[in-house]
């Protein structure tokens, strides 16, 4: 049971069906669920599993289904067909007030005239607990989330990441079965949605939480997550550990959505076990494959993968930098080369490559995946 909280005979509890299996070590399954606004397809027979204390992140571009999927989670939006499951509980047709979940929006939703302790505790009154008792989770919360000294405070009075905390903590007094997280750190800068970020995954951790987290951002992604689910257009594309999305894309579209990863053509000429010897832009280079493709197929290759060197006319593949970017830690550089354009991460700073020079291009023994074929 997820507890972070001391337990209270007022707390919100689940409904049990007959046929719920409570002792599951699936918290949470969305099985071949659809969701349609008359002919239009949000969600495409999507289906998924998550276990008990584990964080899952959604992602994908605008459109492809992440949000509507967190929201038919909690009960937010209707669903066409399929069936969702809480700790082997048929949900499907609850209402949200009816389901052990909590969620965090993107917004925070504070009420701006009531106080940090009275927004934390809101939950709790409205389902009837004693306001002293509400007050006194409330004001656990907080300290769970370090803002015990806040409660008498308006949420006017805290800055940005100070009121996200908040909201975290008003989710979490609940005890809820599933924390759901909808973009919660859009409208942080970039310094504070780190911190804010480690705060939330070291809180799930600590309480053995099961959370759904969306976001855009595929670092953020990274950083947070047990399990990450990729949709485009409405389906998954993949679903799998940060590593395994990172280092085996499925296809180009995730291997793009990702890693950021440049796009080009190769010849595998022989694979065995599970290594594929391939030639990209005349150069050779053995790539991971347990498919075992051969012939014309497409190679994801990563930014930090891509060597550069002096003496272009030393090397089988050559190009020309367009652009060149120093970032403090890295530069970054656009080519022009046979294959395309290629984006490129250097960790080399000391002695740049000049805008407008040859170099050689070669590639590290890491970072590149076979994500397709040409016909």
């Amino acid at each position: 049971m997820n507890q972070p909280l001391p337990h209270s005979p007022h707390s919100p509890q689940p409904q049990h069906s007959p046929d719920a299996h409570p002792h599951t070590d699936i918290s949470l399954v969305f099985d071949q669920v659809t969701k349609k606004y008359g002919r239009v397809v949000a969600v495409d027979n999507v289906s998924f599993s998550i276990p008990k204390g584990s964080l899952v992140t959604l992602v994908g571009p605008s459109g492809c289904g992440k949000t509507t999927t967190l929201r038919m989670i909690a009960g937010l939006e209707s669903v066409t067909h399929g069936r969702i499951l809480l700790n082997g509980e048929d949900v499907t047709r609850q209402s949200a007030i009816e389901r052990n979940v909590s969620m965090v929006f993107q917004s925070y939703a504070l009420f701006p005239h009531m106080t940090v302790l009275e927004n934390v505790a809101y939950g709790l009154t409205v389902s009837g607990m004693p306001k002293r008792e509400a007050e006194h989770r409330a004001i656990e919360g907080l300290s769970l989330v370090g803002l015990a000294d806040y409660g008498p405070r308006l949420p006017s009075e805290l800055s940005g990441g100070q009121q996200q905390r908040v909201a975290v903590a008003r989710a979490l007094v609940l005890e809820p079965q599933v924390l759901l997280l909808d973009e919660p750190l859009s409208n942080l800068d970039t310094k504070l949605r780190r911190h804010v970020r480690d705060e939330i995954r070291g809180i799930q951790l600590k309480l053995n939480l099961t959370a759904v987290y969306v976001t855009h951002d595929q670092e953020e992604a990274m950083a947070v997550s047990d399990q990450i689910i990729v949709m485009n257009k409405q389906k998954i594309a993949q679903h799998g550990s940060p590593r395994e999305l990172f280092e085996t894309p499925a296809d180009e579209f995730v291997a793009d959505f990702i890693c950021n990863a440049n796009l080009v053509s190769g010849e595998a000429r022989r694979n065995e076990s599970g290594r594929s010897d391939c030639v990209i832009g005349g150069v050779p280079i053995t790539i991971p494959d347990r498919r075992a493709r051969l012939g014309d197929v497409r190679v994801a290759v990563r930014p930090d993968a891509i060597r550069l060197f002096g003496e272009p006319e030393k090397h089988p593949l050559s190009g020309e930098i367009v652009y060149a970017s120093f970032l403090g830690t890295e530069m970054q550089y656009t080519l022009k080369t046979p294959l395309g354009e290629l984006f490129v991460r250097s960790s080399e700073v000391t002695a740049p490559h000049p805008l407008g020079s040859k170099v050689g291009i070669g590639f590290a023994d890491h970072g590149l995946a076979i994500v397709g074929t040409l016909a």
